[in-house]
């Protein structure tokens, strides 16, 4: 697959020797001064050497797309110098991987790609990406995470070799960095090892410098400059380590889900109901400052990559919904209940997408469920063939549902206003759930449901 790594740290660099390889072809982002520590493991040294070498990697500066793919071509990585990463709009990636570090999302989106993954804290699962990894060393450093954030940060660094804060190199001063050790060298606690702004900066442990700045960077007083290991094994100093690694694993995990499951589901939007109950086109009232069927219409476009249909007979909804390049399937007769619209969307689906192995349905109507929840259905699927996946919120079923094609003649015998829930009953061993809050579940029946929201 084509993939957009944004950052070519370290870091960034361990989770493209995963990616790289297995084959994948990838582009990595860069600011114009690089700032990372450990230079001589990452592909960012390519931005003012022009070509890295990293293990079996080779880093080589581009400054377009055409440059870029004759790279590629080649084998090797092309690493372009830019911060917005808009060489996205010319890669068209399958999946876009945040690796810069900031601690915080400064521009992901979980629409920028099929499959957009945020590394270390400041994401959130769901709502700026579809996955998360954990960065943070200790006993959950490389979980997936699909619902939720990353541990939050703590400002402490990781402990290596029996220490934390000590072996951080911090600038002394505001002003340009010298360094007077090098990677490689062995130092002495309160050796000098740079001057920044003019300021010596000492070093607060003994061992080998791991990680050092390049020469003439502008830094400020206490940023992180260089750092030591007390282990002094002058390998660590040109490998990969195995934090980075553990990463790379994780992303890699991740990835490969992704593409052994995209395309194998449709997702069918069930938006032609009535609306008795409520008086009038309950999908056509105001939520949260938009209409409820947009709510549902914004979280499809999350999963761009998997096909989409929506049964609906509303001209708002069609006009919208064809826009955002979903099939409509118009339900001329509402009165025939749920399990007509059922019947429509699979007939579509099937035969338009033969290759499904199984459709996701979705009511119209819930507000507040998260993009989340639809992804963690979609891999409890993938690991769960011929099975019914639905969520729940402890005894309680809800919606969505996703059926294995198995189920899908037992869904078309349905009639009038009989939905799924009438065969769950009868294969109580067939069902998976995904555990969801109360809240998610939540579905708009009456106006007086409005003000609950």
């Amino acid at each position: 697959m084509k993939i957009l790594i944004k950052g070519a740290g370290d870091l960034a660099t361990g989770i493209a020797s995963r990616l790289y390889r297995v084959g994948h072809q990838i582009i990595m982002t860069e600011i114009a001064v690089p700032l990372t520590v450990r230079r001589t493991v990452a592909l960012s040294r390519a931005v003012y050497e022009d070509k890295a070498q990293v293990e079996d990697m080779t880093g080589v500066l581009v400054t377009n797309m055409e440059t870029a793919e004759k790279v590629l071509l080649d084998g090797d990585i092309p690493v372009i110098v830019d911060p917005k990463a808009d060489i996205k709009d010319e890669f068209h990636p399958d999946v876009i991987v945040d690796a810069i570090l900031a601690k915080r999302n400064i521009g992901t989106m979980i629409t920028d790609a099929p499959f957009v993954i945020g590394v270390g804290p400041g994401f959130t699962a769901g709502v700026d990406c579809h996955c998360v990894i954990e960065t943070k060393r200790g006993h959950t450093l490389g979980e997936t995470i699909y619902k939720g954030a990353a541990i939050p940060n703590t400002g402490v660094p990781g402990e290596i070799g029996g220490f934390s804060t000590e072996r951080i190199i911090r600038g002394a001063a505001e002003g340009k960095m010298v360094p007077i050790a090098k990677i490689g060298d062995t130092v002495e606690k309160g050796q000098v090892v740079a001057i920044t702004g003019g300021k010596e900066v000492y070093a607060k442990m003994s061992g080998i410098v791991r990680g050092m700045l390049q020469p003439d960077v502008i830094v400020h007083e206490n940023m992180k400059i260089g750092d030591i290991d007390a282990r002094s094994e002058l390998f660590h100093c040109y490998t990969i380590s195995d934090k980075a690694r553990a990463i790379g694993g994780a992303v890699l995990e991740a990835i490969t889900r992704f593409e052994h499951m995209r395309g194998n589901y449709a997702l069918v939007v069930l938006a032609a109901g009535e609306g008795s109950r409520f008086g009038e086109n309950k999908l056509l009232a105001k939520v949260d400052g938009k209409s409820l069927y947009q709510h549902t219409l914004d979280r499809m476009k999350a999963f761009g990559v998997y096909p989409q249909v929506i049964v609906t007979g509303y001209k708002e909804i069609i006009e919208q919904a064809k826009e955002q390049g979903m099939q409509v399937v118009i339900n001329d007769h509402p009165e025939l209940g749920i399990s007509h619209s059922i019947k429509l969307g699979i007939e579509t689906c099937v035969k338009n997408y033969p290759q499904i192995d199984g459709i996701l349905f979705s009511v119209c109507d819930q507000p507040s469920l998260e993009c989340a929840t639809i992804q963690r259905i979609l891999n409890a699927a993938f690991l769960h063939k011929k099975q019914i996946i639905c969520v729940a919120d402890g005894e309680h079923y809800g919606n969505p549902v996703l059926w294995d094609r198995e189920f899908f003649p037992e869904l078309l015998k349905l009639q009038g206003d009989q939905g799924g829930r009438t065969i769950m009953k009868q294969i109580p061993g067939k069902i998976r759930t995904v555990e969801v809050m109360s809240k998610e579940l939540k579905d708009i029946d009456f106006k007086s449901d409005l003000e609950l929201q």
